[in-house]
């Protein structure tokens, strides 16, 4: 049996993860707008080719996740969009500068799924696990969770750092994780951590 792998390929204070099983490989997160070269770099260092990535998603779509995604999709990368993420992905323009280089992502080969579709196409990579939604820090974010019990939340806000965010809305995704037996947290801006349990109400 394969050993399942996870390589943090992040730079510029975001994580970008490479879920590996053998060389069938899985990107969450995909790059700063005009920095894909530093992604590329990243994975050449780690060992893992871009042709081995079968599919990049990003946790949602603000600059810092999926900045690099239509430099990534150039390149052969099979970007992998969550239905609720489509509406969400021409909005990300209104925070671009000139400045940024950003290549505006186009729908033409994208491969658009269900979140409830996620678990077989995974099984396809031979990751066992199932994406989820996760709103909460912005309404089209999605988690990873792993069926080992890693999950990877993106910018998910904490239970414990609500601020202008809907609390309840956060411990719903928070619970869904947990329910779905996540036991760390692979988030954008951290170290792994364990998970938390909920918080006393």
């Amino acid at each position: 049996m394969t050993a399942q792998t996870i390589v943090n390929v992040g730079y510029r204070s975001t994580n970008f993860w490479v879920v590996s099983v053998g060389r069938s490989r899985l990107l969450l997160d995909l790059g700063w707008p005009g920095m894909g070269a530093e992604l590329l770099h990243n994975l050449e260092r780690a060992g893992i080719p871009l042709a081995e990535i079968r599919y990049g998603f990003a946790t949602h779509y603000h600059i810092d996740h999926a900045g690099a995604a239509q430099d990534l999709k150039a390149r052969g990368m099979r970007l992998l969009v969550w239905e609720q993420q489509v509406a969400a992905i021409p909005a990300m323009k209104q925070h671009i500068k000139a400045s940024d280089h950003y290549t505006e992502i186009v729908p033409q080969g994208n491969v658009v799924k269900r979140c409830d579709e996620s678990r077989a196409l995974l099984a396809e990579l031979g990751i066992a696990g199932e994406v989820v939604p996760t709103p909460g820090h912005s309404d089209d974010s999605v988690s990873l969770v792993l069926d080992s019990g890693e999950c990877f939340t993106g910018d998910l806000t904490m239970e414990t750092m609500v601020g202008a965010e809907d609390a309840q809305v956060v411990a719903a995704s928070w619970a869904r994780l947990r329910a779905l037996g996540a036991r760390m947290v692979y988030a954008g801006h951290a170290r792994p951590y364990a998970m938390p349990a909920a918080p006393s109400r």
